[in-house]
C-alpha cells in the first residue's frame, strides 16, 4: 500500500538507490554472521536427497552453460571477502571456507529476494510485482549455483579428508 506519493523522478531514484544499498548491506550482516551457523552439515545448507549431488541443477536448469556468466560477489568486501568463481586451492581449510561461503552467499541471496514489498511504500502498486520479478531473476540463478556447487565440493571435502568429519 503506497504511503509516500513521490513525483517519477523522485521515485526512480530511490528505486535504484535502495536496490544499490539494500544488497549491499544484507551482504555485510552476513558476513557478520558467526561461520558456524554456515557449516555444511546443517539442514539448510547440506544436500538433500532430491538435489543428488547437483545433478538435478545441470538436468533441469542446464546450469553448467550459464553460471559462469554470474558475478563473483565474493570480492565486495575486502577483509572478508572469499571469491567462489575458481577453486584452486585444495586445502582442507579452504575447502571448508569455500563450503561456508557458499551457505553464506546462498543465505545473501535468499535475504535480497525480501526487500520488494518496500517499494510499495512509495512507488505504484504495480510496481511491486516488477521489483518481485527483478528480485527473483537477480537472486534465484545466484541460489541455484550456490546449491549446485555446494554438493558437488563437500563430495571431494568427504573423500579427500574422511576423518575432518
Amino acid at each position: 500500500m503506497q504511503i509516500f506519493f513521490l513525483s517519477m523522478p523522485v521515485t526512480i531514484l530511490l528505486i535504484f538507490a535502495v536496490w544499490g544499498i539494500v544488497p549491499l548491506l544484507l551482504a555485510y550482516l552476513c558476513l557478520k554472521i558467526p561461520d558456524r551457523f554456515f557449516e555444511p552439515t546443517r539442514f539448510l545448507w547440506r544436500e538433500h536427497r532430491f538435489e543428488r549431488e547437483g545433478r538435478l541443477y545441470e538436468r533441469v536448469f542446464q546450469i553448467r552453460r550459464w553460471k559462469h556468466l554470474l558475478p563473483d560477489g565474493g570480492g565486495v568486501w575486502k577483509k572478508r571477502s572469499y571469491k567462489k568463481r575458481n577453486l584452486s586451492d585444495y586445502s582442507q581449510e579452504n575447502l571448508h571456507r569455500f563450503l561456508i561461503e557458499t551457505s553464506r552467499g546462498e543465505l545473501t541471496h535468499w535475504l535480497g529476494i525480501l526487500p520488494f514489498w518496500v517499494f510499495g511504500l512509495f512507488a505504484p502498486p504495480q510496481v511491486i510485482w516488477i521489483m518481485l520479478l527483478y528480485a527473483l531473476v537477480v537472486n534465484i540463478p545466484c541460489i541455484l549455483a550456490q546449491r549446485y556447487n555446494r554438493p558437488r565440493v563437500y563430495a571431494l571435502y568427504k573423500r579427500r579428508y574422511p576423518d575432518a568429519i
